[in-house]
């Protein structure tokens, strides 16, 4: 399944131009890889906006996110990042990783789906959005 799937993301300008310029990076280390494609898919076509427009209840970089299973299960706090500062003990996810990837751009309520590198299906309900750089006056984190 496409991490863009049926849903609408919106993602800010700024962090449109600073994942475009992460995939050149690793494009250019050699590192394009499916889930550099997948971050690519999902940010072409995702509706853009100014950080200052962006809703309070979208999943952007940075923000901190409560998520569960959709079928009930324990509910966890994550943080959507850029791969240099991942600490999984901290609940920091890349944008890069499958989860991050289908985190990006989502709205509470919505659940992102992918495919984990062992080719087993994944979900996670948004739940809320626990901080969100944008919603605190931070447009540049």
């Amino acid at each position: 399944m496409s991490a863009t799937g049926e849903l609408q993301r919106t993602i800010t300008y700024l962090d449109d131009v600073r994942i475009h310029s992460l995939l050149r990076r690793q494009a250019a280390a050699g590192a394009v890889n499916e889930q550099a494609d997948e971050l690519a898919e999902v940010i072409d076509f995702a509706d853009q906006v100014r950080p200052q427009e962006i809703a309070a209840d979208v999943v952007t970089m940075y923000s901190k996110v409560r998520v569960a299973d959709p079928a009930g299960g324990t509910e966890r706090t994550l943080t959507l990042c850029y791969p240099p500062d991942v600490d999984a003990a901290q609940g920091m996810i890349s944008v890069l990783s499958p989860i991050g990837t289908s985190l990006l751009g989502l709205r509470v309520g919505d659940v992102a789906r992918w495919l984990g590198v062992d080719g087993k299906p994944g979900a996670l309900e948004v739940r809320t959005v626990e901080f969100q750089p944008e919603a605190s006056g931070d447009y540049t984190a």
